[in-house]
């Protein structure tokens, strides 16, 4: 039997295709307890269940982020954590015709004998993971993969390796019935140039790429979440969006096959209006390219609300409201409609 006859194609990609629907992307809220707990303290929240369920809570239930957003990617205390009124966080997102997804991978861990690079683990126990989190409401997933840019790094053994779990992962997925998000992230960390950035990104994807053809995964009904290429956070000379929007889509355009829907970047470090900027300014210059062209933020989203709500109820008000605007943002970057103005209205 042909391997694409026993997966259910037409619901993957349907799945898929309504994850990058038009105006609309997605918000990364599955940080681990690691690292929600760093931007929790860094804003003066304490860390603990209660916050961390009344926070996410707080964003789902913000009125009209259906109208911005499609998918919501939880970690998987969130996918079992009710809202106030009794109903799973799932629910609430289905409730606002958002899609619910969950983060599959059980995070980085120091690559053996490679000083400096890391390799995701999580595929044991993964196709019972998927079925439980299917029966949970869950219709697409998430692994991150981590490439860092550095001396003499990245090595052919940690972009291959990443490269090769990003793929069983995605075969695992697709084989449960559920939607993989494929994110292969060059770090913005260093000092590196646009140009280094630009030449370990194609490798990356390529590799990727090369990996999930090996395995067999069906392209149209799957997702990419790379990283934008861009100078490293350190790096003498910063690049304008146009810049990043050019070596961005030529890059993509040299490496991720037509077949795949939609392109969902990471902000991976930048500021929120950075990363509303850099997408805003690729769906600009670029109009007919063969996938859509959209976000899946974390702290791109989540950064203003966070600070704004402060683990105070009394503040939820406000930051749903920032929470909406940064939403809204997103949504008309993915048209090539933001703008400065858009951004003074919040202030005003």
């Amino acid at each position: 039997m042909d391997v694409q006859e026993s997966i259910d194609t037409q619901r993957l990609e349907s799945t898929a295709k309504e994850l990058v629907v038009e105006g609309k992307g997605i918000l990364a809220a599955d940080e681990s307890f690691g690292t929600i707990g760093k931007r929790f303290e860094a804003v003066g929240i304490e860390a603990n269940e209660e916050n961390r369920r009344a926070y996410r809570e707080m964003l789902f239930t913000t009125s009209e982020i259906g109208e911005y957003l499609s998918g919501v990617i939880l970690f998987d205390e969130t996918i079992r954590q009710k809202a106030s009124d009794g109903r799973l966080l799932p629910q609430v997102l289905e409730d606002q015709g958002i899609v619910p997804g969950i983060k599959v991978d059980r995070s980085t861990v120091d690559l053996p004998l490679s000083p400096g690079e890391k390799y995701t683990q999580g595929l044991d126990g993964l196709g019972d993971r998927l079925e439980e989190y299917r029966e949970m409401g869950a219709r697409f997933t998430k692994w991150r993969a981590v490439i860092t840019i550095g001396d003499g790094i990245p090595t052919r053994a940690c972009v291959e390796s990443n490269a090769r779990a990003l793929a069983l992962y995605a075969a695992f997925c697709q084989n449960a019935g559920l939607v993989p998000i494929v994110e292969p992230e060059v770090l913005i960390d260093g000092d590196h140039s646009i140009e280094r950035c630009d030449e370990v990104t194609e490798w990356t994807l390529r590799t990727t790429f090369d990996a999930l053809r090996e395995h067999k995964v069906h392209l149209k009904g799957m997702l990419l979440k790379p990283n934008m290429v861009i100078s490293g956070k350190e790096a003498p000379h910063q690049s304008g969006f146009e810049e990043v929007a050019r070596y961005t889509v030529e890059n993509l355009l040299r490496s991720v096959p037509a077949a795949v829907p939609g392109i969902v970047f990471l902000s991976g470090g930048q500021t929120d209006v950075q990363a509303s900027a850099n997408l805003n300014a690729m769906n600009q210059l670029y109009t007919d390219l063969p996938w859509e062209l959209s976000f899946s933020y974390a702290r791109a989203l989540q950064e203003g609300p966070m600070k704004t709500w402060g683990g105070d109820a009394a503040n939820a008000e406000e930051a749903q409201r920032i929470f909406r605007h940064r939403a809204r943002m997103n949504s008309a970057a993915r048209s090539g409609s933001y703008s400065e103005d858009m951004e003074n209205e919040q202030a005003a």
